[in-house]
């Protein structure tokens, strides 16, 4: 049982570092999302430079900006920069609404049906962007909302 346990562990050792070798080798800007319930911002790439901010919103878009070994310069959607750990952050792509209400449509067009509307602040997941929409998940309720109402995707940027 302890050996199955012990390959158990190095197996996720090896998927950890994968991971973080993966996303070492994205070129700046990129976004992610924070995937730690609680995230430190810091100063500077290091544990010993002050933290700035504490995040408590897992999901929550940013744009890395800058690398420097296991730790990103990122970019929120208010525009605040820090560092944090790469290990803190995900390669999922999460949308961040930036109109007081942005409205879902049941399919990429502005003439489809609103099937809900979200105010500022939400986030969800992205999915199928392109020619300037985006699927937006929010806890299983979906549509898709137009990219300029969004944080967290580029204009022109295709998603699968």
């Amino acid at each position: 049982m302890r050996r199955i346990g012990s390959l158990l562990a190095a197996a996720a050792a090896f998927a950890l570092a994968g991971g973080a070798v993966a996303q070492e080798k994205r070129k700046p800007p990129y976004y992610a999302s924070i995937q730690a319930g609680k995230a430190r911002m810091r100063t500077g790439p290091g544990r010993t430079y002050p933290a700035s901010w504490l995040y408590v919103r897992a999901d929550l878009p940013v744009r890395v900006v800058e690398t420097y070994k296991e730790w990103r310069k990122v970019e929120d959607p208010g525009g605040t920069q820090g560092w944090m750990l790469g290990s803190l952050l995900s390669a999922t792509r999460t949308g961040y609404v930036t109109e007081p209400v942005a409205e879902l449509r049941e399919r990429p067009s502005p003439g489809a049906r609103v099937v809900w509307r979200a105010e500022k602040g939400v986030i969800g997941k992205l999915s199928e962007c392109g020619n300037g929409w985006c699927r937006l998940d929010v806890n299983g309720q979906a549509g898709f909302v137009e990219v300029p109402r969004l944080w967290g995707v580029e204009p022109g940027e295709a998603l699968p």
